[in-house]
């Protein structure tokens, strides 16, 4: 029950996904019957973080004014039509004021999580939310003239660089590669803009072309034409660490696409009979919720994963899936979180922490701990969101506005030296110290 963010954050190293918009099934029409969604969301400055997502029952809603309630409304229907009957300022838009009055009743809660959306930032709010993309499928980055990464804006000085088209990608089918630099797209320059305003050039709907012009090391600049398509992006990192003893996976997302592909990197892990894993959750916004508890039961071999309390106040469990690949207590786990580490991320953090089966280190999450409704209205009346229950780990512990403390508190300068990461190296640490311990013979 959970989903991503509409407007991608970009890992550390200012990578982006060139994708345009992500929606369930290829259309920017919406059903004509309104659809709940049950989510945990958190709201950071101007992105929209959603750890978790579940499609679901129509509302049964009776149209109108229920009896008992007229007088109190009274004064909402007399203002309607007066405007319809006497304002002079030029026409009036019946769906503006439905929608206006909408938006006006949800923003009278004070509530920063629950919100109204036209049908567009609707749209765009769900992007993300099945690891699936419209575009071309690669993920860019930015390279300055001495070959560092994270430059901006782009210019002369500063090239927008492929780190790696997605397998199966229209970018990798067309001949698109690592390293190569991408100088305009349909034959305009990109100098003077961002990451993400490149991204938003390059990305666009299915079967629509875009012409890309690169340059290849040792050659001539070259125009390379690409249809986008519906795209999976890649949302698991993994590889070995510590001469091939410590199994480690990054996970950026948390949609089913993504459940199944850290199934998959933590069942070679395990396969190539390493010792210990670590899990990064670092600046992972979150996702679906069910893609929580898959990821969590790949490590928990049984218990509670959270809990969810809507306004009766009484708490219901969802547990532990049973099958997980990397269950065995013998395999040590470390997961690593952090200030960006929301929603979804925290309850799979949450979950291990509980569960005694991981060790957290790192810097306290985000905390976010409530749970919203998306109601997508009838028509193109756009849709809403509402606060609907509070999620807890299986302790019962609620993190809102909290966040996690690790077990293991690692603090970082400011800034961070390129090219180090103490919060790894921390958690390698650990794991070494652990593996020490357990070759000393008892006393």
């Amino acid at each position: 029950m959970h989903t991503a963010d509409p407007d991608p954050v970009l890992p550390f190293e200012v990578s982006a996904r060139l994708s345009a918009t992500a929606v369930p099934h290829a259309t920017s029409r919406f059903r004509a019957m309104p659809v709940a969604i049950a989510i945990v969301l958190v709201l950071g400055g101007s992105a929209l973080f959603l750890s978790g997502y579940s499609m679901g029952r129509q509302a049964a809603v009776q149209p109108g004014t229920p009896a008992f309630e007229s007088e109190a409304f009274q004064p909402f229907w007399d203002t309607y039509q007066t405007i319809n009957d006497r304002y002079a300022g030029g026409d009036v838009e019946r769906e503006a004021l439905i929608q206006g009055a909408i938006r006006g009743m949800i923003e009278a809660l004070g509530d920063p999580f629950s919100s109204y959306m036209t049908s567009e930032e609707y749209r765009r709010s769900l992007q993300g939310i099945s690891g699936q993309f419209e575009g071309i499928g690669a993920e860019i980055s930015t390279v300055a003239a001495d070959g560092t990464s994270g430059c901006s804006p782009l210019g002369p000085d500063c090239r927008l660089v492929v780190t790696e088209p997605l397998e199966g990608s229209p970018a990798r089918l067309a001949g698109l590669l690592a390293g190569d630099l991408v100088l305009q797209a349909d034959g305009v320059a990109l100098d003077g803009l961002t990451v993400d305003d490149a991204r938003d050039r390059i990305r666009g709907p299915k079967g629509s072309v875009v012409t890309l012009t690169i340059l290849r090391a040792g050659g001539e600049p070259f125009v390379l034409s690409i249809t986008r398509d519906v795209v999976q992006s890649k949302e698991v990192d993994s590889r070995a660490l510590a001469d091939g003893t410590v199994g480690y996976v990054r996970l950026h997302g948390f949609s089913d696409a993504a459940a199944n592909q850290l199934r998959d990197a933590l069942a070679e892990h395990v396969a190539a009979e390493r010792s210990a894993l670590i899990l990064d959750l670092r600046g992972n916004p979150g996702g679906y919720v069910t893609a929580a508890r898959t990821i969590a039961s790949q490590l928990i071999g049984s218990g509670v994963v959270f809990w969810e309390q809507d306004a009766s106040g009484e708490p219901r469990p969802t547990s532990v899936m049973p099958g997980g690949v990397a269950t065995d207590p013998a395999i040590r786990v470390v997961c690593l979180v952090d200030g960006g580490t929301a929603s979804a991320s925290e309850i799979v953090a949450g979950a291990l922490q509980d569960s005694g089966r991981a060790t957290l280190v790192g810097q306290v999450t985000y905390g976010k701990g409530t749970v919203q409704q998306w109601q997508e209205l009838s028509g193109d009346g756009g849709a809403f969101r509402l606060t609907v229950a509070r999620w807890l780990t299986p302790d019962q512990r609620w993190i809102h506005k909290t966040g996690i403390t690790p077990d293991v508190v690692v603090g970082l300068p400011d800034p961070v030296p390129a090219g180090e990461d103490p919060i790894l190296d921390a958690a390698l640490r650990l794991l070494a110290g652990e593996a020490a311990a357990s070759l000393r013979p008892a006393a």
